[in-house]
């Protein structure tokens, strides 16, 4: 595999083995982090940069944390840092920073498609921390692995995805990452939210959360992606929170072990009481530690020669509906 086809993309289309691959790897690298010296050499020498034109905490800093601890230079790029706020198109930057030979780029951009475009101009490794409606793949890959880490497996696993599917990216990878491994999924939210096309992908459909939650093994909540949202899909945030937040007494109809996850941030009250945010079955730190392990992954994947790699992915036309944000120009 040359080096231009080692991109992640998205989960669309990668194997389960190739998922397994990045499971392994971040499990591999997890005590790292608790060690006095949090750094191994493995990516000394390497320069890995950040092109964040859209808001991040979580996911940015996690990437830079993940680059320093393998020993890579990490440097980072905002919107209003860069040319782009002069006018520049992505395409230029993207050209400007591939003649300066970096060994991977990371790319968080407010449309989809932009990491593809990217990954169509450069010679070095891709990786997409979020392009608009599209994809969020290792939001998805941490998340598959903090479920991983608490169920002896992903296949026959009952998964329930609550909230905002058409605009969240995150939902998107993680459907097509978790029946890609066998897990049954569930989606669920306001009809407005949650379109029948979703079914084509193999997910049941659910308009309330009580069916959805029930006898679930894993429940995931969404945020309400309102940076997304040109018009009002449901009255209001207390009748959303009235019919769709994930409460106590919702949660007694689910497995007895089950875990609870949320991408963050998250909207207390909204999508999860603060009850069960900080209950027994929440995993949500668990999520953000493990982070930095899935993102040390794919990084020491894509970048070091010789390594187990992954076959990387394509975006191929969007075939349900579009949420937000148009195609990069």
């Amino acid at each position: 595999m040359s080096d231009s086809k080692r991109h992640l993309l998205g989960l669309r289309g990668v194997q389960a083995e190739d998922i397994k691959i990045l499971l392994e790897t971040a499990e591999a690298l997890m005590d790292v982090s608790s060690r006095d010296v949090k750094r191994l050499p493995a990516l000394r020498g390497k320069t890995v940069i950040n092109l964040f034109l859209e808001n991040s905490t979580r996911t940015r800093i996690s990437f830079e944390i993940a680059a320093k601890r393998l020993s890579a230079d990490s440097i980072n790029i905002s919107a209003g840092g860069s040319s782009l706020s002069k006018g520049e198109t992505l395409a230029d930057t993207a050209r400007n920073l591939h003649a300066m030979s970096p060994d991977a780029i990371v790319v968080r951009h407010p449309s989809a498609g932009a990491a593809k475009l990217l990954a169509d101009i450069v010679d070095c490794p891709i990786v997409n921390a979020g392009d608009g409606w599209n994809e969020h793949p290792t939001q998805a890959l941490l998340d598959i692995l903090t479920i991983a880490q608490h169920k002896p497996s992903i296949e026959g696993l009952v998964v329930t995805i609550v909230g905002d599917i058409l605009h969240s990216r995150v939902a998107r990878s993680n459907i097509y990452g978790l029946l890609t491994l066998g897990a049954k999924l569930r989606l669920a939210g306001p009809p407005t939210l949650l379109p029948p096309e979703f079914a084509s992908l193999g997910a049941e459909i659910h308009y309330d959360i009580p069916s959805a939650v029930a006898g679930a093994d894993v429940i995931m909540m969404l945020r309400i992606q309102r940076e997304r949202q040109g018009k009002n899909y449901f009255p209001s945030l207390d009748e959303y929170a009235h019919y769709y937040c994930l409460t106590e007494d919702v949660l007694a109809d689910a497995k007895s072990d089950v875990i609870i996850l949320h991408p963050g941030p998250m909207n207390r009250g909204i999508e999860v009481s603060s009850g069960v945010a900080d209950g027994p079955y929440s995993v949500m730190m668990n999520q953000v530690s493990n982070g930095v392990a899935m993102r040390m992954a794919v990084l020491y994947q894509l970048i070091v020669p010789g390594a187990d790699g992954i076959r990387g992915s394509e975006i191929p036309e969007p075939s349900l509906p579009s949420a937000a944000g148009g195609q990069v120009l």
